[in-house]
């Protein structure tokens, strides 16, 4: 990444829970945030546009804005719903266009991407991967998501990687668990996220003793997961991120279950001795996703 140019960027993390509205500097810095709860389009979408007006007007004029968003969402700028999210989970949102009410309100460049490939961007840049070009962002949490960094930019395609929704192997104590996605059922965001153990056993992850068997079959899922990122993006580093994984413990867990699924046809040191800088936790924890928020305003300030 070039030098940054002088001047103030709005940042926002537009997660399916809670905004995150928030102006920074070229540093890297975040100034001021304030955090509001995800309601109705219209209610959250005039909420962020006030927000950031009040923002900008405390503490300077933007130079761009960054929009990390929950998902699906179309990235493709020459389709018709550019800057919209589509079949969402998220009940009234499906069809929202997110973008252009910044672009009517503010005359800056706007950066748009999914706030887990925001995320990775941010560790990538002032996180736990910066030695690193080519990695995956994993979110565990309400779902499952993540975003994926090669030779330092995100994965685009056909729309965007969209992890969470992989079939996995069933654990054999886990047969019976319907799974909770609305699309899918038993896909690894159905039984694998936070709602799935919830729903799965009554009590969260931090809820359970240390020799509960939901520990080795959220471990199993997420081993797997990371085992055909493996072998399908070939990332240097993996991170994971999200509520569920707060739970270090769980770090440990995965790596053994990654090695048992890869079955040792994955000929890396990183890999085969299970070394603690393959899979790790974030470094910017909380933050990652307003950082990376203000990595995509940075970006679109840069293409202009």
């Amino acid at each position: 990444m070039g030098t940054i140019a002088a001047g103030y960027f709005g940042a926002i993390e537009a997660g399916g829970t809670k905004f995150v509205c928030a102006v920074g500097d070229q540093d890297g810095k975040i100034l001021v945030e304030e955090r509001f709860p995800t309601t109705d389009p219209a209610t959250t979408i005039s909420h962020l546009v006030a927000c950031l007006r009040r923002q900008s007007v405390e503490i300077g004029p933007l130079a761009a804005i960054g929009l990390g968003s929950f998902g699906p969402i179309e990235l493709r700028r020459d389709a018709r719903q550019y800057g919209s999210i589509l079949k969402t989970p998220k009940p009234g949102w499906t069809g929202t266009d997110v973008t252009g009410p910044l672009v009517r309100a503010f005359s800056c460049p706007i950066g748009f991407d999914t706030d887990v490939n925001a995320a990775a961007l941010a560790e990538h840049r002032w996180g736990a991967a910066q030695d690193v070009e080519d990695l995956v962002y994993l979110t565990v949490g309400t779902g499952i998501g993540g975003g994926a960094i090669a030779a330092g930019k995100p994965i685009h395609g056909l729309m965007h990687p969209e992890v969470g929704h992989m079939y996995p192997r069933r654990h054999a104590s886990d047969a019976g668990f319907a799974g909770v996605c609305p699309f899918h059922g038993d896909c690894l965001e159905g039984l694998a996220s936070g709602p799935a153990i919830i729903a799965r056993c009554g009590k969260s992850l931090d809820q359970l003793d240390a020799g509960d068997p939901q520990w080795e079959i959220e471990a199993d899922y997420l081993g797997q997961l990371c085992a055909q990122l493996v072998l399908t993006i070939s990332p240097r580093r993996i991170v994971l991120g999200g509520g569920v994984m707060n739970q270090l413990q769980l770090f440990p867990l995965i790596r053994r279950r990654l090695q048992l699924w890869l079955g040792g046809y994955i000929d890396r040191e990183e890999v085969l001795a299970c070394v603690d800088d393959y899979i790790v936790p974030p470094r910017l924890g909380a933050q990652a996703g307003i950082l990376g928020a203000l990595a995509l305003a940075f970006d679109a300030a840069a293409r202009i």
